[in-house]
């Protein structure tokens, strides 16, 4: 359940863990690139000679084989021009050098055949020209190999011979480094007091040094086994002095969270599980953890888990055990896999559900089978030995014999360490590690075969499932806008007919009367010609005039209403932004262009233009937290500039992993043949500007978005 942090840390020249040597090779692979830029393959042979171009070509592709950006096959090629030019060097410190480089790009591959050449080489060539640092490097590299393929006796020998050859050079830095990789080997076999020995000679040569990151290393060490001796006030005592180094650190990590869940877990081993729940909350509740150390921050979640099942705090399970075991998969964590599917087991016991708890204790065992931890496969076949009575004895049987050859290994380990310290017995180890490595190379190739097809099915799976789901997302996003563009439509048309109604009414009630009334008026007086008759009749003249004014009025405005645009897509985009306020308070302002017809876009484009701009508006809502959006719609040639900026607080677009919210987006605008841009500067809001061709859109996409329409309206 503990973590140890770094492991095995970078020998001279080799860039595996320190800064300041990554950037030193950072500028001696620019330096060499710039060479090669300004002294091109097909210059003059007085630009640039054979010799020196053949060399520089061996180096970047040693660095180009590298480079973890790079496929695996791209840079096995890399290594594989590489290696063919290094072996026809005729200068041996060139060769040594080469080899010595290729050896460590090779372990970083992985490519253990090539590494296990490469590495012979290096140690042969090193040997003849007496380069005693290459050799500390080429002992270095295997002890890593021997410690990946559980070969723990091997590794130990290899780092005691690179620490050999360090101390030779007076070098106390590396010398000590190998002494800490000496005593994590030795803790693997539960050499717990060897191990303790070793690591104080490491912090002895360390301390004087101000090596602040080893130093933590060697105390988290020290705590993880005074943890496993039961000492438990010691190795909190040790967990705390490797947090003081830490704190002397000027660069960011998440160390402090490792020894967070080593303490956690002392405390989880008293049976004290409220405490061990206080240090794992910390770890789950951090902000950037999950980004930063995914595997932490599930064992983390893993560990919680455990600690409340066994506090019977039933309420969060099995999902806290659900979500570390997504996370350990994502990641093909197999062992925090094996933990994470025991504690399942233990979960489902604890229920009283033995068929679930027998399921996952099954996929325990594989994991812990697969991963070699055999502690795990121990524990997994006593508990399988509970959940079925019936087959106990077979379980039981399996546990005693595993137990009693684990002691026997671990046994013959502890002994050899001990040889190894007095003399080296190189010819004995090494037919020992080629009876061994037939073993080895068979087991992995037939794991290897069954895990890439297994994978191959999986990574298929998920790809079509995520095809589908997505279509299905764009299919009702697509009908739900079309509903509302008929929504609104509706409403424009039921206003029409209210200004009808009331139109009507005003000729039925206003003018119709007056014209009725001046008629009959004019009707009576024409049997009249006195003066006042004459006055009655001006008086009816008037009112007809009065009608007259009033029916140009009418007619007026009927004219406006005929010629005035009704832009439906604009009024669906107001509905959404008034809703946007009364839901979140943000206020808004929407300017559009009231010269384009709106209305008059393809469907398509209304139907992505709508949702991408509710995508935008949501993702403001959500991240931003801002106070006012602003949606501004123009048209610049055949092109539509869509424009939606807050005033939020603004993130880093380098940085950002996209969601599928903008997935989402990038697919429409792709679709519609546009272009997008975000623009955001932290505390400072955020921008996006959609562009958005208006050309007629290609007959057979129209027809099978048509077809897409249908398909959601008749489903």
């Amino acid at each position: 359940m503990e973590t140890f942090g770094a492991f095995f840390l970078p020998c001279i020249g080799q860039v595996k863990m320190q800064p300041n040597m990554i950037c030193k090779y950072v500028l001696l692979l620019g330096a060499v690139f710039f060479i090669s830029f300004i002294n091109p393959r097909d210059s003059t042979p007085e630009e640039n000679p054979a010799v020196l171009s053949t060399q520089d070509s061996i180096l970047t592709w040693i660095e180009e084989g590298r480079n973890s950006t790079y496929t695996r096959e791209k840079r096995a090629d890399f290594l594989r021009k590489a290696y063919g030019e290094a072996k026809r060097e005729v200068k041996d410190s060139l060769k040594t050098k080469y080899f010595s480089r290729l050896s460590l790009a090779y372990q970083q591959l992985p490519d253990s055949m090539l590494f296990r050449e490469t590495n012979r080489r290096t140690l042969q060539l090193a040997q003849k020209t007496k380069d005693s640092v290459v050799q500390a490097e080429a002992n270095w590299d295997l002890a890593i190999f021997y410690r990946s393929t559980a070969i723990p006796d091997s590794s130990y020998y290899h780092f005691a011979e690179a620490h050999k050859l360090f101390k030779a050079l007076n070098n106390d830095f590396f010398a000590a480094r190998m002494l800490y990789n000496m005593a994590v080997v030795q803790a693997d076999v539960k050499d717990y007091t060897g191990s303790e020995i070793t690591t104080i000679r490491a912090i002895e040569l360390l301390k004087p040094l101000d090596k602040y990151r080893q130093l933590y290393n060697c105390y988290n060490n020290l705590g993880v086994i005074t943890k496993d001796l039961r000492e438990y006030q010691r190795a909190i005592s040790y967990f705390d002095m490797a947090l003081d180094y830490l704190s002397k650190l000027d660069e960011e990590n998440t160390l402090n969270y490792e020894i967070l869940n080593n303490i956690g877990t002392v405390y989880q081993e008293q049976d004290l599980h409220e405490e061990a729940i206080s240090y794992f909350q910390k770890i789950v509740e951090s902000d950037d953890l999950f980004e930063e150390d995914k595997s932490l921050y599930a064992l983390a979640l893993n560990n919680m888990a455990y600690s409340k099942l066994q506090l019977a705090e039933y309420n969060e399970l099995p999902s806290l055990f659900e979500r570390a075991i997504g996370i350990q998969d994502s990641l093909r964590n197999i062992v925090g896999l094996s933990l994470s599917y025991y504690n399942m087991a233990e979960y489902y016991l604890s229920k009283g559900d033995t068929v679930q708890a027998m399921t996952q204790a099954q996929k325990a065992r594989t994991y812990s089978e697969q991963s070699s931890n055999n502690e795990r496969l121990l524990q997994t076949l006593q508990l399988m030995a509970r959940l079925e009575p019936k087959n106990a004895l077979q379980y039981t049987q399996r546990y005693m014999v595993l137990n009693d050859s684990l002691i026997q290994e671990e046994r013959k380990a502890r002994n050899k360490f001990a040889r190894i310290r007095f003399e080296t017995d190189e010819f004995i180890a090494e037919n020992e590690i080629l009876t061994r490595e037939k073993q080895l190379w068979a087991g992995i190739a037939v794991g290897l075969l069954l895990l890439g097809l297994a994978i191959y099915i999986i990574v298929d799976q998920r790809a079509k499932n995520q095809k589908l789901r997505f279509q299905q997302q764009q299919q009702a996003s697509n009908q739900e806008i079309f509903n509302l563009m008929l929504s609104q439509k509706q409403k424009v048309e039921e206003g029409k007919k209210m200004e009808q109604k009331r139109i009507s009414e005003e000729l039925h009630d206003g003018v119709l009367g007056k014209m009725l009334g001046a008629r009959m008026l004019l009707t009576g007086l024409n049997k009249k010609a006195d003066e006042d008759a004459i006055a009655q009749r001006a008086r009816a003249i008037s009112a007809l005039q009065e009608v007259e004014g009033e029916v140009r009025s009418i007619s007026h405005e009927l004219s406006h209403a005929a010629y005035q645009k009704i832009h439906n897509f604009i009024h669906s985009i107001e509905d959404l932004l008034k809703s946007l306020q009364e839901n979140t308070s943000i206020a808004h302002n929407f300017r559009y262009d009231d010269a384009v017809d709106w209305d008059g876009l393809t469907g398509d484009i209304k139907i992505n233009l709508y949702r991408m701009v509710q995508e935008t508006l949501q993702n403001s809502v959500k991240h931003a937290q801002c106070k006012n959006v602003s949606v501004d719609f123009a048209k610049q040639g055949d092109d539509l500039l869509i424009t939606i900026a807050d005033d939020g607080q603004g993130f880093s677009t380098k940085r950002g992993k996209k969601g599928i919210g903008m997935r989402n987006i990038a697919s429409r605008i792709e679709k519609l043949g546009g272009s997008w841009d975000i623009t955001s500067v932290k505390g400072k809001g955020t921008t996006v500007l959609f562009r958005i061709p208006t050309e007629e859109p290609n007959t057979f996409e129209s027809n099978n978005e048509q077809r897409e329409l249908e398909e959601v309206k008749t489903a």
